[in-house]
């Protein structure tokens, strides 16, 4: 990467200027309930195990094995279709943004009587073209480890500099709107723990498993996002304890009990900071030590009092699609796994910048 920019609404020209796309392959860190597949051997009737006379098959283990290949198949086809969906939009967006670019720039050609060759010529090289020092500075700024030498890169970077200042004049007389809407999954998260103003322009929906390690390895940043942009972000939790995490069900009915007496937010943190103290014990001396009035707490937790709405986000969760921990819609809009921030802040930039999503997926 040349340059490393963050793409936030209001910046001036030039911090705008310089965009670099570049293909990744992203790996999501996600608890499943899924193992991977095993190689098959080429005979079926090879034998894998033996215990005492009995053989068992390769033909034996892929019979009892099927369902779960089934299941993990099924999976993975629904993640590499959101996959596409989402690439789908990206380049959508892309693309119709450079037509919208294309367009304005002919006009202003044709109005001047030029080609666009010319028209370009004329005003990368009038007087509102971008200084070499004013491209320095930008360089100076924004570039990031192993970028290229400014003087290798200047002629590339002025011309996208002043392709955008062009473009952002041009768009004081001809506004631009994309009208082009992402697929957003309506998830009802009324009712649950929220952190954030009530009136943030964009609503963060996490679905969350406490004794899962991804959900943990993303706290932190979930905390540096909120740091970033204060009350532009409200973050919902609700509840996707996973069938093979065997304390995770106790977790989120001890988290809401918490949440009677007003302290969830300091009981989650507290479960994901130390994920090894999640038993019934554990989780009534963690209630202690936060200061809860702890004969309601432990009536609270001992009734399993909120089984039941648990299980309603369980089913809410599989409804929009939900198949793994930690699970995100960004004003509806799905993003899973531990992913990095730069992931958060694409969608949340995009929201702000588009004025986030005005027929709000997710209930306020």
């Amino acid at each position: 990467m040349l340059l490393n920019k963050t793409n936030q609404p209001g910046q001036n020209r030039l911090e705008s200027a310089w965009r670099i796309v570049s293909a990744v392959a992203a790996v999501a860190f996600v608890c499943t309930a899924f193992a991977a597949p095993r190689a098959w051997a080429d005979d079926p009737n090879a034998t894998v195990a033996t215990v005492g006379a009995h053989k068992i098959t390769e033909k034996d283990l892929d019979a009892k094995v099927k369902p779960q290949l089934d299941q993990m198949h099924a999976m993975l086809e629904k993640r590499v279709d959101q996959l596409i969906a989402d690439k789908t939009f990206d380049l959508r967006r892309e693309t119709l943004e450079s037509m919208t670019d294309d367009y304005l720039i002919q006009q202003a050609a044709e109005h001047d009587k030029l080609s666009v060759d010319d028209y370009l010529k004329k005003e990368y090289s009038g007087k509102s073209a971008v200084t070499d020092a004013e491209a320095k500075a930008f360089y100076d700024k924004n570039k990031g480890q192993g970028a290229a030498p400014y003087d290798k890169i200047k002629p590339q970077l002025m011309q996208m500099m002043n392709r955008q200042a062009l473009l952002e004049r041009l768009r004081k007389d001809e506004p631009v709107k994309i009208l082009l809407e992402p697929k957003r999954i309506a998830v009802d998260s009324s009712g649950h723990p929220t952190l954030g103003a009530k009136d943030a322009p964009v609503t963060i929906v996490e679905f969350a498993d406490f004794q899962c390690p991804f959900c943990k390895a993303t706290e932190a940043t979930l905390k540096d996002l909120r740091g970033q942009y204060g009350d532009k972000i409200r973050l919902v939790h609700m509840d996707f304890p996973l069938p093979f995490h065997a304390h995770a069900m106790d977790a989120a009915n001890a988290a809401r009990c918490a949440n009677e007496q007003g302290k969830f937010w300091q009981y989650r943190e507290a479960l994901f900071s130390n994920q090894s103290k999640l038993t019934p014990a554990d989780l009534k001396t963690t209630a202690r030590t936060l200061g809860l009035n702890t004969t309601k707490f432990d009536s609270c937790f001992d009734k399993s009092k909120y089984d039941a709405l648990v299980k309603a986000d369980q089913a809410a969760g599989e409804k929009a699609g939900v198949d793994g921990t930690p699970a995100f819609f960004i004003d509806g809009r799905p993003l899973t796994g531990a992913q990095p921030a730069p992931k958060f802040q694409d969608l949340i930039n995009d929201e702000l910048a588009t004025g986030g999503n005005t027929k709000q997926a997710s209930a306020q």
